[in-house]
């Protein structure tokens, strides 16, 4: 059912039809009005967002002063959140739905357990979710010094 819209996000690039089957039947769609919050910085993580409709702002608050810094704008196809997938830290920033947002949800339990399943029958898929990350990470360290 959601196949379609994980085939478009890097993060799942190198799956096959069965394994973005397997990932799609986990997926929890959720609708969001303007001015929704839909991760807080500082909470647990519960997952990855995909967003299908819709603007998203991010934010993080300054530790020092509290001042609310605003990293960027998100539309439709982008995500936000992957890392909750692969690390249990708290989110680093804020996410606030700008119009009405349509997301997908991709649960953090839910994802280890299907990409233990993915990782045992092709562990080159390990390797490029690797690079993916590797690749979005590089892109931020960009931004920040810009």
């Amino acid at each position: 059912m959601y196949e379609d819209a994980l085939s478009r996000v890097d993060l799942f690039s190198g799956l096959g039809k069965k394994e973005l089957k397997e990932v799609a039947s986990c997926c929890r769609e959720a609708t969001y009005r303007p001015d929704s919050v839909l991760i807080s910085q500082g909470e647990k993580g519960l997952g990855m967002f995909i967003l299908t409709k819709g603007t998203v702002r991010i934010t993080r608050t300054n530790n020092s002063d509290g001042a609310e810094q605003v990293l960027g704008t998100l539309e439709a196809g982008n995500v936000f959140g992957e890392m909750a997938l692969l690390d249990d830290l708290p989110r680093s920033a804020t996410v606030t739905a700008i119009d009405e947002v349509t997301a997908l949800l991709v649960p953090f339990w839910d994802f280890r357990i299907i990409l233990r399943h993915i990782l045992s029958s092709d562990p080159n898929i390990g390797l490029e979710l690797m690079a993916v990350l590797s690749r979005r990470l590089r892109k931020a360290e960009q931004r920040v010094t810009e």
